[in-house]
């Protein structure tokens, strides 16, 4: 039990020359994308095999006994996820990909035993084939800086000692004992951090109006319920590093005058609930949590509460209400949770990013924050990077970077060298950026101008082959399926908009129905209740702006560019290439094909379903459509 600020900074120096001690440090990912693909087996199969070999190692960074020279340990999200398992040695930084328990025999009797890493597991160059051994010298994390995810792959997410002995809590420490609750806000206030769940805004001036609110009784809530389909950043920040939300949860609760919080995460996120629950029984039991925090007189308690999963728990106000027990639906603002909150009471709100950068701020002062990014948007910003670029992942990168430099040098660029086409950014409220917009800096003022934002900061790739109007359509059907519809612009409009889209893509739509579509996304945006509502028709909007083409083909000529709305295509045989071996009549599910054997076959298009399977099935790739 620490209970003074004297017994942290011993702790903080016990775990420190006990991290200095271990000659090797293996430390296998365990975040959700590798442990999905088997690196529970892995570090298993560690253990095992140092047992069998009777190589001393341990699993926890302080204990009693004397410390053996290797630590094996498991650690959050890299980021690297297309490439997991992933396996870090330290201190050398050697990074092994796809690692498999059959690899585990080898990996120790090569590189612990003889000090020679398994090349065939590390990163090989797709151009250059150069192989790479040091984390830090993998293109994908060249252009990255790391702060919200500094610790995530560094540190045993479960291990309180751990976290400390890199810094943890040191933080805490300092604010509660070198600077009042108004020092701390202004300090935020300097960082110019603004809110990473998407809406930026500044949190130094929502944690100095809720100061400033009347009443004793304040809450700090950690917004984690992360909905957008493609995005698990925060996901990553509570599973990998879940010490470092708490941290800062309790730095705000420190500045506004509150004594409790909750971290409000989704109940489909098993692993960061299991983490976040025992980093708050740890820090309970190690004084860092409950009352009298190292004998300050300040008093702080952490709560976690599932959400069902309903999307729109992630707008605040809603959010607030599930936490009452109410459904989630949101209320008109004002008065803003920061006058009157959960229970009626002044409450802030962060989401766990923003949390995340609190304790960095704090222990190294707003001037270091701010050499990263651009002055209206300062420090780093994490994207969950998918579709089709080359390196999926989570990445952390400098505000005010260019959407190039993330798709084409972070990413690797397209998959299978197709053409890039768009980038949707900001989840499924957010917008699609075109060609023109690769050197385009991503921040919250420059995305904001061309229609688009930065969101919680899901990034989906799309390639030549994928058509605007489907994609329009996929984020409506989903924006449609989890409106709460308790205002009627969200709750019809989007229904409406969904349905003129798949009007759209079946070649059904008129001129008229153009224009209604965009009448309509513009009603929404404006008469909208809530932040999500009023966001929802952004695909629609940028797609109809930058891809207006795409939309009047499929209006006009009854054809889809990118030939994937299947109502709108026609199968053909190509007589040149057909073998007339029957297969694709064989396989046909309305009998739509005819022809003589060893002759060229015919499709009937009356009959035709258009479902694919002749063109799917066809071995000589005889099989088109137009």
């Amino acid at each position: 039990m620490l209970k003074s600020r004297q017994d942290l900074q011993a702790l903080a120096e016990r775990a420190g020359k006990a991290l200095e001690k271990e000659r090797l440090r293996i430390l296998v990912c365990a975040g959700t994308g590798c442990v999905a693909n088997g690196s529970l087996g892995v570090y298993e199969a560690f253990r095992e095999e140092l047992a069998r070999r009777e190589l001393p190692y341990k699993v926890e960074l302080v204990r009693e006994e004397e410390d053996a020279g290797t630590a094996l340990n498991i650690s959050g999200c890299h980021g690297f996820c297309q490439m997991g398992p992933l396996v870090r040695f330290e201190p050398q930084g050697v990074l092994y990909l796809k690692v498999r328990k059959e690899d585990v025999p080898e990996i120790v009797e090569e590189h612990i035993l003889h000090n020679r890493p398994v090349e065939r597991l590390l990163y090989h160059h797709p151009v250059t084939g150069q192989v790479v051994a040091r984390e830090e010298d993998i293109p994908f994390y060249q252009n990255q800086v790391r702060i919200a995810l500094e610790l995530c792959g560094l540190v045993n997410p479960e291990d309180i000692n751990d976290y400390i002995a890199h810094g943890g809590y040191r933080a805490l420490e300092k604010a509660l004992f070198e600077m009042t609750p108004e020092k701390v806000i202004t300090e935020i206030l300097e960082s110019g951090l603004r809110g990473r769940g998407g809406a930026g805004f500044p949190t130094g001036r929502k944690w100095a109006f809720a100061r400033s609110a009347a009443g004793e009784k304040k809450y700090v809530i950690c917004n984690g319920d992360e909905g957008d389909p493609g995005a698990f950043m925060d996901r990553s920040v509570m599973e990998g590093a879940p010490h470092r939300v708490l941290e800062g949860m309790m730095i705000a609760g420190y500045a506004i005058g509150a004594d409790e919080g909750y971290i409000y995460v989704r109940a489909e996120y098993p692993l960061a609930v299991k983490r976040l629950k025992k980093a708050v029984a740890d820090a309970e039991a190690a004084g860092l949590l409950g009352d009298n925090i190292l004998g300050s007189g300040f008093s702080f308690r952490i709560h976690i509460k599932e959400g069902a999963g309903a999307f729109v728990c992630g707008e605040e106000t809603a959010l607030i209400a599930s936490i009452e027990g109410q459904r989630g639906m949101p209320r008109p603002r004002p008065p803003f949770p920061a006058q009157s909150g959960l229970w009626g009471c002044p409450t802030v709100i962060n989401n766990v990013e923003t949390l995340a950068n609190v304790a960095p701020i704090i222990s190294r002062g707003a001037g270091w924050f701010k050499q990263y990014g651009t002055p209206g948007s300062p420090g780093t910003k994490t994207f969950a990077l998918a579709g089709q670029v080359a390196h999926t992942g989570l990445v952390e990168v400098p505000m005010g970077i260019t959407l190039r430099e993330v798709v084409f040098s972070i990413g690797g660029g397209l998959r299978e060298g197709k053409k890039f086409k768009a980038v949707q950014i900001g989840g499924p409220s957010g917008g699609c950026l075109t060609e023109q917009h690769l050197d385009l800096p991503l921040d919250f003022d420059s995305l904001q101008q061309v229609g688009a934002m930065i969101g919680s900061g899901g990034m989906v790739v799309i390639g030549q082959d994928s058509c605007m109007v489907e994609v329009a359509r996929f984020f409506m059907t989903f924006v449609q399926n989890e409106s709460c519809g308790k205002c009627v612009p969200c709750r019809e409009g989007t229904r409406r908009m969904l349905e003129l889209l798949t009007k759209i893509t079946r070649g059904k739509a008129t001129e008229d129905d153009l224009h209604l579509l965009e009448e309509l996304a513009l009603v929404v945006k404006d008469g909208a209740l809530c932040g999500l509502g009023k966001t929802a028709p952004n695909p629609v909007l940028t797609t109809l702006r930058y891809f207006r083409d795409e939309y009047e083909a499929h209006v006009r000529d009854k054809k889809c560019p990118a030939g994937v709305c299947k109502e709108l295509l026609s199968y053909f045989i190509d007589r040149e290439k057909c073998r007339g071996c029957g297969l694709c009549a064989r396989n046909c599910p309305v009998e739509a094909i005819s022809g003589e054997k060893k002759q060229p076959h015919v499709i009937d298009p009356v009959k035709c379903i258009k479902c694919g399977t002749c063109m799917e099935k066809c071995k000589f790739g005889a099989v088109y459509t137009a």
